[in-house]
């Protein structure tokens, strides 16, 4: 029998554990889609359900436990102006866990847990960043470079 056995320890202490969900939470409100272990993200989904239930109900008190939940500004806001419109019709089941096959190291178990109607341009938050760094130089100050480095300093 398995009474009082609230939720899996997944081998860690509880310190740990509570810092790799709030990590966990705030990676799948960034990118609406993240892969994990099933363990995980089984765990993992009841709670960014009721993140999302807290976050429907605009007020003040709301938003400061979310940040006392989060400890990250741009995930209480998206929970807050984003996801609370989209799901504002629903009441529940905001996420789903999809099996995805086993993990080739160890043979674990993997599973992707996402946001239900996600926005698919989500996953690129940080690549648009990378992208436009390496942005390429236009050919007229590449020319004006080698005029710089060819001239002579007197």
């Amino acid at each position: 029998m398995r009474h009082k056995f609230a939720h899996r320890k997944l081998n860690r202490t509880s310190e740990h554990r509570k810092a790799m969900f709030k990590n966990m939470l705030n990676s799948l409100i960034k990118y609406e889609q993240i892969t994990t272990t099933l363990p995980k993200a089984k765990e993992l989904k009841p709670q960014i359900d009721k993140v999302i239930t807290l976050g429907k109900v605009k007020s003040l008190h709301n938003k400061k436990t979310l940040f006392s939940d989060l400890q990250d500004k741009f995930s209480v806001n998206k929970i807050v102006e984003i996801l609370s419109q989209r799901y504002e019709k629903r009441s529940g089941g905001y996420s789903r866990v999809i099996k995805a096959g086993f993990r080739y190291g160890d043979d674990a178990p993997m599973a992707i847990i996402e946001l239900v109607d996600r926005d698919i341009e989500a996953k690129k938050v940080d690549i648009k960043k990378k992208t436009a760094e390496k942005k390429p130089k236009s050919p007229e100050s590449v020319t004006k470079e080698k005029e710089k480095k060819s001239t002579p300093k007197k």
